[in-house]
């Protein structure tokens, strides 16, 4: 199977038992709300994909002379023209685009070898995915925490302290953070690598099934690959992670302040239950709702926005290609990339949807 679709296979796994779980066990209400997001997720699809059709070719230049460069003769500039369809019709271009898209066909990049474009994502986005993902949890366990502590130690030391920290880590720009933690732990201390994803001599022996290389070095049995690609990703990982955990701080303390004044948490309290189960058991998993909503937002934003983290520290992954592919005009490699995230934000959005009901019972009706 293709690395893309197994990565893709990967993220639908729990959004396909959240749905499962929707029209087993939920109610009629939820099935009808879950039913509307999916339907109202293909016109959003289809309007950014068409949006981003458009804007590409009002934007000054094209692919042609981006590859060609100054020293391209009109006659094979015109050539090339002809030969990726480019003279065609704006509107024939555009059904060919919508046809590809339906049958799931990428096409191929009009620059730079002109390979696959699923190939090349094949190659990337397993990347971008492998940064994020640890990256989100990494700033959840540093946000809820002490965000749930700060709350819970309103005006106090760690609440004044907590929220510093929230202040001054999410107003560090992460290029700069990284930055200084390469000349720290790579280049002073020499603990860590200073940029890839593994070691070049270890990951030419790696056999890649999915380009995810932690699956890949485990799937394998290649341990000492499955080592190198870990300390690779420290730095990148804590970096994305650290940064995002500010905004999780502020979340998570501002709905847990809101959650301990209500008249359930005071009713329990009263009741004698513990102080650590009135916090962490029922006003903390109260205030996850706006986070949950966050979480999705900044794993789809991350997947598009990590470029400076990707350029810091040379992870091949998705940010870097599309900046690339839009510097050099490929329309149909930008037109596909951004289409699959459309997907991928989707698919994001609708397993939100199904924790929001799973959070939160008034969704379920």
């Amino acid at each position: 199977m293709h690395p893309l679709a197994l990565t893709f296979l990967i993220i639908g796994i729990p959004a396909l038992v959240g749905l499962t779980y929707v029209f087993v066990r939920g109610s009629s209400g939820l099935r009808r709300y879950v039913v509307t997001r999916i339907i109202l997720t293909l016109p959003m699809i289809f309007i950014l994909a068409t949006v981003i059709f458009v804007v590409l070719r009002l934007l000054p230049g094209d692919p042609v002379t981006s590859a060609l460069g100054p020293r391209g003769s009109p006659e094979l500039k015109a050539r090339m023209i002809d030969d990726l369809g480019l003279n065609d019709p704006l509107l024939v271009q555009y059904g060919r685009f919508l046809g590809d898209i339906a049958r799931f066909d990428l096409g191929t990049a009009l620059t730079e070898g002109r390979r696959p474009i699923a190939d090349e994502m094949g190659e990337r986005f397993p990347a971008t995915l492998e940064l994020v993902v640890p990256a989100t949890v990494l700033a959840l366990l540093i946000g809820l925490i002490p965000g749930t502590i700060a709350a819970h130690r309103r005006r106090q030391a760690p609440d004044y302290a907590i929220r510093l920290f929230s202040v001054i880590i999410y107003s560090i720009p992460v290029f700069w953070l990284g930055l200084m933690f390469q000349l720290i732990f790579s280049v002073k201390l020499g603990w860590l690598p200073v940029s890839g994803r593994i070691d070049a001599i270890t990951g030419i022996g790696l056999e890649r099934t999915t380009n995810i290389l932690v699956f890949d070095s485990i799937l394998s049995g290649n341990w000492v690959a499955f080592r190198s690609v870990l300390i690779h990703l420290v730095l990148p990982v804590t970096t994305l992670g650290l940064v995002l955990s500010g905004v999780f701080v502020r979340l998570t303390r501002i709905n847990v302040i809101e959650t301990l004044q209500q008249d359930y948490i005071t009713a329990a309290r009263a009741r004698g239950i513990k102080e650590r189960v009135v916090v962490y058991g029922h006003a903390l998993k109260n205030a996850m709702i706006p986070v949950v909503t966050l979480i999705g937002l900044q794993v789809a934003i991350l997947l598009a926005g990590a470029v400076l983290t990707e350029s810091v520290f040379s992870w091949p992954g998705m940010g870097r290609y599309l900046i690339d592919r839009i510097l050099a005009r490929d329309f149909t490699a930008v037109q596909s990339v951004v289409t699959m995230f459309a997907i991928f934000v989707a698919m994001i959005s609708l397993a939100v949807d199904i924790l929001y009901s799973l959070l939160d019972p008034r969704v379920r009706y």
